[in-house]
């Protein structure tokens, strides 16, 4: 007689493309920082570089960016969904966006509605899953939703 393993597996971990401004700007990236950590309790922040303070910012010229753009698109091509905080507005973040739906990698757009209205294209197109909040306490949950804890 066959029997079964009743012994709990941990659910893989997923690896997760976190999307916030750099170059367009930085307000918000002590929001990123929180929302990369609570993330990685259950999955692999590939870009949790994204969260740090400490990012150079100054203008990388042309060797450096295709270095970036090389990096960027591979981690996009492996990764498992796509989260992305987009109140800041940013032209990378977008670009990222069409190419995670390109490859058809899930995405999850998350933005604060009292500082930013987001584009037409964005909320004009189905495949993006779009969760205004009002304020960041809110996130947190919505991570949640998102990650489906």
């Amino acid at each position: 007689m066959e029997t079964k393993d009743l012994t709990r597996q941990a659910p893989a971990r997923r690896n997760i493309y976190f999307a916030g401004s750099i170059r367009g700007g930085r307000v918000d990236a002590d929001l990123y920082r929180r929302m990369i950590a609570h993330i990685q309790l259950s999955d692999n922040v590939l870009t949790e570089h994204v969260g740090s303070q400490k990012l150079c910012l100054t203008e990388q010229g042309r060797d450096g960016d295709a270095s970036i753009y090389q990096q960027d698109t591979t981690w996009l091509r492996q990764s498992d969904l796509l989260i992305g905080e987009c109140t800041c507005p940013s032209l990378g973040v977008g670009y990222e966006l069409a190419y995670a739906e390109r490859f058809g990698i899930p995405c999850h757009l998350l933005y604060d509605r009292t500082k930013t209205q987001l584009s037409a294209m964005l909320t004009g197109n189905p495949y993006f899953h779009i969760y205004p909040y009002s304020h960041p306490d809110e996130v947190i949950p919505l991570l949640d939703k998102i990650l489906r804890f």
